[in-house]
């Protein structure tokens, strides 16, 4: 999948946090909410409910996008462990919030992540920077760790697509249908790809085989699709019945053969930066000279953010999203960018509506996974709602050809 966690500034940190001037002038005067729940009177409560303030959240108050805490610790929690004692405290009961979604959407625009530096937060950026946590041994821990968690699960959750990626909701704005947004996201991936009966399609990253299925069926090309989760692939090939694809259960460094076109959608915030350039030259030894190469990947916009911890450890380990700079200086020895198509908010959208899913599913999956994985699952499509809603995280469909398209590419779709 195209994950969409949040991205947070790894500037250095103090003990226990350290906060920048505008959040210490902030936290100097304490509000009417900091002294409501039991032993919220504290100065650490001061401070988050003033820091709150700031993106006009009130601690126990009545809006739909109000915290109301519920355990005393719950400030110092998150003051000390940043997004992660946010996301941590969220999931063992110790706060609420009716809309998640439109909390993180404010705490983003108002750049709250940036006011509160922890010392795990500057650990978690010399990690990533440092090591290769997205190497060939690792590569594999996000599909036991997510994609494993049960194909009924997803199922419901998205719908009869099993897209797993932003869908495209020009001109269905209004609508709701996630099937038709993930289905249009489908068709848009074929047209710009200029697909023909008998070509040969590869998905790196494919899934549940979405996109596959629909460029078989309905431009008649035959596909192979690369994914490192094993219950992807089995469920995938039930899913393809009789449709000319084949899965193959690997890493994209291992991929050989010749394809007419390639696509890569909501994968390549697995690779990490150190392995990028090693991921285009994979591209582009296995593309025909006269290929194309479609990319669909949520973005950051800044190349120093690092994924966040919270993310990080609950969602998709060793994630870590791109930024545009990042891709054109990975892919320029191999590649000409012939367009680079822009719509994250399509991801609010559709994060929504898996949400709606979840929820009206959890029933028949409560049992199985526990109520504190409810919380984390709620928190995961909520929160990242909130990020696209803040435009702090993107998502984009590039281009590539080989060599350039003789006369220039056109865009398909707006």
């Amino acid at each position: 999948m195209e994950k969409a966690p949040h991205e947070v500034s790894a500037a250095p940190a103090g003990t226990p946090a350290t906060l920048t001037p505008s959040a210490r002038h902030a936290s100097r005067a304490p509000t009417d909410d900091a002294s409501r729940p039991g032993g919220t009177n504290s100065q650490s409560m001061v401070l988050l409910s003033n820091l709150l303030a700031q993106a006009d959240i009130r601690i126990d108050g009545d809006r739909a996008w109000d915290m109301r805490v519920h355990h005393p610790e719950t400030a110092s929690r998150i003051l000390a462990s940043g997004s992660l004692g946010l996301g941590e405290s969220y999931m063992d009961g110790w706060w609420d919030c009716d809309r998640i979604d439109e909390f993180i959407h404010r705490l983003l625009l108002h750049q709250i992540d940036r006011k509160v530096r922890t010392p795990g937060l500057i650990v978690h950026s010399l990690r990533a920077r440092l090591f290769n946590l997205q190497n060939l041994r690792r590569a594999w821990q996000v599909g036991k760790a997510h994609y494993d968690l049960g194909n009924d699960f997803f199922a419901d959750m998205l719908g009869p697509t099993m897209a797993y990626t932003c869908g495209y909701w020009a001109g269905i704005e209004d609508s709701g249908d996630l099937d038709a947004a993930q289905t249009a996201k489908l068709d848009l991936i074929c047209r710009k790809l200029g697909l023909e009966p008998g070509m040969r399609l590869l998905d790196i990253g494919c899934g549940w085989g979405s996109l596959m299925r629909h460029a078989a069926r309905n431009y008649g090309v035959h596909c192979v699709g690369v994914t490192i989760s094993r219950e992807q692939a089995e469920h995938a090939r039930t899913l393809a019945g009789d449709l000319p694809i084949a899965f193959r259960l690997m890493d994209y460094r291992q991929i050989d053969g010749r394809f007419d076109r390639v696509a890569s959608v909501g994968m390549f915030e697995h690779v990490g930066h150190k392995n990028h350039r090693e991921f285009f030259t994979v591209a582009r030894r296995v593309l025909s000279e006269d290929g194309l190469f479609l990319l669909h990947t949520i973005g950051k916009n800044l190349r120093r953010d690092v994924t966040d911890p919270w993310i990080d450890r609950y969602i998709f380990p060793n994630g870590d999203l791109p930024s545009l700079g990042q891709i054109a200086d990975a892919s320029e020895d191999a590649f000409v960018t012939e367009d680079v198509h822009s719509f994250g908010a399509d991801y609010d959208r559709t994060l929504m509506a898996w949400h709606a899913n979840f929820e009206a599913a959890w029933p028949r999956h409560a049992k199985r996974y526990g109520e504190r994985f409810h919380r984390m699952w709620r928190y995961y499509l909520l929160a990242c709602a909130g990020t696209f809603r803040a435009r702090t995280t993107q998502l984009w469909q590039i281009m590539l050809s080989p060599l350039g398209v003789p006369g220039g590419y056109r865009r398909i779709g707006r």
